[in-house]
């Protein structure tokens, strides 16, 4: 089946550098990005609250949206130990 979607010219670049990352073609990409979406669960797609018995389950709904690169940029620790403390 072929669909015609037509979006803004920065959500373009953003899927086209999205699948780059993941070495794929934006067409299969975005193919991939629409059959999750037609699979997810139907609380998912409504945006209801799931109950989770862990933060696994919790995060679920959002995971892929951030390549481990972003995350890594976002979350990255300060590689200082602390500042020196004087025990004398």
């Amino acid at each position: 089946m072929t669909i015609t979607v037509d979006v803004r010219s920065d959500v373009e670049a953003e899927l086209a550098r999205r699948a780059a990352v993941q070495g794929r073609p934006l067409k299969a990409y975005a193919a991939t990005l629409l059959e999750e979406a037609a699979h997810a669960p139907e609380s998912v797609k409504l945006g209801a609250p799931e109950k989770a018995n862990n933060l696994a389950e919790l995060f679920a709904s959002v995971r892929g949206l951030l390549t481990d690169e972003e995350i890594d940029h976002l979350f990255s620790r300060n590689p200082s130990t602390g500042r020196p403390v004087d025990l004398s």
